[in-house]
C-alpha cells in the first residue's frame, strides 16, 4: 500500500481533509500489515486489555461505518457500536491482519457516498456538518493510529512513520 502526504499546496479545504483522512487510512493499515494473528491480538500494555493491533483496527471500522456511512452520507447499514461497553474492540477467532484490514478497505468505499456532500452541508443525523464529521474521524483516526505506533513497536520492534 502507498501512502501519499496531501498536497502541501492545498486549496481546496474538503479535498485536503479527504486527503490526510486517507493518509492516516493507509498508515493504519501499514502498521498491522505484515503482523501475524498472535502478535495482532497481544495486548502488550496491562491496564488495556483490548487494546491491540486488531482491536484498534477494528474499531476503526466502527468508526468509519457510523461516522462517515450512516451519520454523514446516511447510508442503511448496521451500526458496529451497538452494545455497551462498546463491543467494537472485541475480537472473534475469524479475525486476521487480513480479514479486518479488509473489511476497512470496505468502509472506505461505502464513505464514497460522503463525498457527493459539500463540506458545509448538514449530516443525514441532521445535528453535525459534513466538515466536522471528516475532521472527527480524522482525529479519531490519527489517535489511534497513535496506539498502532506503539502496539507494532512492541510486537516486533519495527518503527517509523
Amino acid at each position: 500500500m502507498t501512502r501519499t502526504w496531501p498536497s502541501k499546496l492545498a486549496t481546496d479545504e474538503g479535498a485536503l481533509a479527504w486527503e490526510f483522512l486517507d493518509f492516516l487510512r493507509k498508515t493504519a493499515v501499514l502498521k498491522v500489515e505484515g503482523l501475524t494473528r498472535d502478535q495482532a491480538v497481544a495486548a502488550p500494555v496491562a491496564t488495556s486489555e483490548k487494546l491491540t493491533a486488531l482491536g484498534v483496527l477494528k474499531h476503526l471500522v466502527a468508526v468509519e461505518r457510523y461516522w462517515l456511512c450512516i451519520a454523514g452520507a446516511g447510508l442503511d447499514l448496521p451500526s458496529l457500536w451497538e452494545g455497551t461497553p462498546d463491543p467494537s474492540w472485541d475480537l472473534t477467532d475469524d479475525d486476521t491482519p487480513e480479514s479486518l484490514i479488509q473489511a476497512y478497505q470496505e468502509e472506505w468505499a461505502n464513505a464514497e457516498a460522503l463525498k457527493q456532500r459539500r463540506p458545509d452541508d448538514n449530516a443525514a443525523d441532521g445535528e453535525r456538518t459534513v466538515r466536522w464529521i471528516l475532521a472527527h474521524v480524522a482525529q479519531e483516526t490519527a489517535r489511534h493510529v497513535g496506539h498502532l505506533d506503539l502496539l507494532r513497536e512492541l510486537a516486533d520492534g519495527q518503527t517509523g512513520e
